[in-house]
């Protein structure tokens, strides 16, 4: 059999195995994904296959590369590559994708056990030796920061407002009128 219809005989058997599974993608006819874990999983991976065209006789591409992979260190990617590889070069020859996939989910506990989750937020010790976050003084600034207005924006809004700095009641209701006179005279041509 040529290596093309190995590939579309793969191909359908994996559509079939994997309808309605959400950790399976298919992201073209010779590229799928898999997600091993739940989402929310600390330890879940996404392994992507992609099939060159000389596949099963030549080996797939294995990747850990997806974004999903993002809180995953190298070193830990790369032995779960090799890991697979292993897998490969045994069943080198046959359609194997079906079989990578199953392999990762079997061994998912083996594979992540140098995982160790980066964290989104570092903590630094100060001065005083007190522990704050990075991402809520980042966030902290972001929120102090307010919207800046030129020298006319602001004397534009304070002659529209009082003594207490408030608009008064219906400073816009000139504007709304306005409008409304134009869609009428609009109107009124047609």
């Amino acid at each position: 059999m040529a290596a093309n219809e190995d590939q579309e005989m793969e191909l359908e058997a994996l559509r079939s195995i994997y309808e309605g599974d959400d950790c399976f993608k298919e992201l073209g006819p010779t590229v799928f994904q898999y997600r091993v874990g739940d989402v929310g999983d600390l330890k879940a991976f996404l392994v992507e296959i992609a099939w060159p065209e000389s596949y099963p006789e030549t080996a797939p591409n294995i990747s850990m590369n997806a974004f999903f992979n993002n809180q995953i260190c190298q070193a830990v990617k790369k032995g779960i590559v090799n890991k697979l590889q292993e897998q490969v070069e045994a069943n080198l020859g046959t359609s194997m994708t079906y079989t990578l996939f199953e392999y990762a989910k079997d061994n998912k506990e083996e594979l992540m056990e140098h995982h160790q989750p980066f964290s989104n937020s570092t903590t630094l010790l100060g001065n005083d030796s007190t522990v704050e976050s990075t991402n809520t003084t980042q966030s902290s600034k972001k929120k102090d920061k307010k919207e800046q207005l030129t020298k006319a924006q602001k004397r534009k809004l304070a002659d529209k407002t009082d003594h207490k700095g408030e608009l008064p009641r219906g400073w816009n209701w000139v504007d709304v009128i306005k409008v409304s006179l134009n869609y009428l005279a609009i109107y009124v041509e047609l």
